[in-house]
């Protein structure tokens, strides 16, 4: 049976729907989510806006849930009305990648709810037992201020009071050999991500073939996330394509049967970039049958959404780099102190729903 199918015929009940903001100020980035809240048969479903623009979560909160979400149907009913309801009614959202990331906050909550007024979980309704989850800590070394260089003294910070942990890092353009040489000594880097797809944005990165080839030689075991595939690049690829995984790019399974080096070793299967649960269901179902691994990855969620995307993490691909550390590590300050949980992380998945109990 697909993934999907198990859960399309739930009965859904849904009486009303709120919101509530989260924030949270990390040096001169201020992240701004939507925690959803469905109501129904007395329990309450709950899902995370990962929109990254905050007037986008301003205008949501002030202008109050679309009309059409309540009544009764299936989940899959309540995905397809989905279809016709405009989720950005006070104003188009800032950019298209959103539209998908609210679909993914309205549908996680209509799951939990569903899952909760049926009495039974995520885990148990696919068949799946929920397995310790490896992370890593995504991390980039150079700070946003004009002038301000890359430093291993944060990673190094952080494996003083977790000596275990791993890392995913995006590696920028001042990167020089002796930064890469300490970071191959401490041995606890698993990914590069490389931005190949990122233009426009703070964390844009100049495509650089000298250092891809370093990158490449340095860490001859981790993973090469969204490099830039030019005329430039592709032959140092080449060699390493095993090594390539996507991300950005990511949002259905045309797009992984789209990428260079096809069929890929492995993708990042970011649930709120397929918007809809059934195209992410549907790529979850094609990599395991094709033998393509899967790992999962975060949007600095404040509330649930980080719990649901561990959740899956345990049940469809537990023993992959998953993107999904608790939220403490992306704190500088809660990073470097003691008290945060250790990969692999345990289950911890709630009786009823589709949560993550912290």
């Amino acid at each position: 049976m697909a993934s999907y199918d198990a859960i399309a015929d739930l009965p859904l009940e849904i009486e009303s729907c709120t919101f509530e903001g989260l924030e949270l100020v990390l040096g001169e980035f201020e992240r701004l989510t939507t925690v959803i809240k469905f109501s129904g048969g007395g329990h309450q479903g709950i899902g995370e806006d990962v929109t990254y623009d905050a007037v986008d979560h301003v205008a949501q909160q002030s202008a109050g849930p679309p009309d059409g979400l309540t009544g009764s149907f299936t989940f899959d009913e309540f995905s397809r009305r989905l279809d016709s309801i405009d989720l950005f009614p006070a104003a188009p959202p800032q950019r298209d990648i959103s539209v998908d990331y609210r679909r993914w906050a309205f549908e996680s909550a209509a799951l939990d709810l569903a899952l909760r007024q049926a009495g039974t979980n995520l885990a148990a309704i696919l068949g799946r037992e929920p397995q310790p989850v490896n992370f890593v800590n995504s991390m980039r070394l150079a700070g946003f201020e004009e002038g301000e260089r890359s430093s291993i003294e944060p990673l190094r910070a952080r494996l003083a009071i977790y000596p275990t942990l791993r890392f995913k890092l995006d590696p920028t353009n001042d990167w020089d050999d002796e930064l890469i040489a300490a970071l191959v000594e401490t041995g606890a880097v698993d990914s590069l991500d490389l931005k190949g797809f990122y233009k426009g944005t703070p964390v844009d990165v100049v495509t650089d073939p000298e250092l891809y080839a370093k990158l490449i030689d340095a860490f001859p075991d981790a993973w090469l996330e969204d490099p830039d595939v030019t005329e430039e690049t592709k032959p140092i690829l080449d060699p390493v394509s095993a090594r390539v995984t996507w991300d950005a790019p990511i949002h259905s399974i045309a797009d992984i049967e789209a990428m260079p080096w096809s069929p890929p070793k492995t993708v990042n299967v970011k649930p709120s970039r397929f918007g809809p649960i059934s195209r992410l269901f549907a790529a979850y179902d094609y990599c395991e049958e094709r033998g393509i691994g899967a790992y999962g990855g975060g949007q600095t969620e404040l509330g649930p959404g980080r719990g649901q995307i561990q959740y899956l993490a345990s049940i469809f691909h537990p023993d992959t780099p998953n993107d999904v550390a608790p939220g403490g590590y992306n704190d500088p300050e809660q990073a470097t102190k003691p008290g945060l949980p250790s990969s692999p992380l345990q289950p911890s998945i709630d009786e009823l729903g589709f949560r993550w109990v912290p």
